[in-house]
């Protein structure tokens, strides 16, 4: 332990717990923001918009037609699928 730390006063040692304190205090009602279900929702509409939308504001076709792509092809499989168990 250094010296400076040693010859810290009780009120200076009370100032540094109250600020420790203080920031805790804040680190927990920010976390508690972050984690209330309403802010959760809004942050996954906003990634979902940020998807389909570019910072314009129009429409990424690119990804669409991708999604439906493979939408698509999933339900083609599982059409394939039921098909080759329906037959046994």
């Amino acid at each position: 332990m250094s010296d400076t730390r040693a010859a810290r006063t009780p009120e200076q040692i009370e100032a540094d717990i109250a600020a420790t304190r203080a920031r805790l205090a804040s680190t927990v009602d920010e976390l508690v923001d972050r984690a209330h279900p309403k802010n959760v929702a809004k942050r996954q509409v906003e990634q979902a918009k940020a998807q389909v939308f570019d910072e314009r504001g129009q429409l990424r076709t690119q990804k669409i037609v991708a999604v439906g792509g493979a939408a698509v092809g999933v339900l083609a499989v599982l059409l394939l699928i039921r098909r080759l168990v329906g037959r046994r």
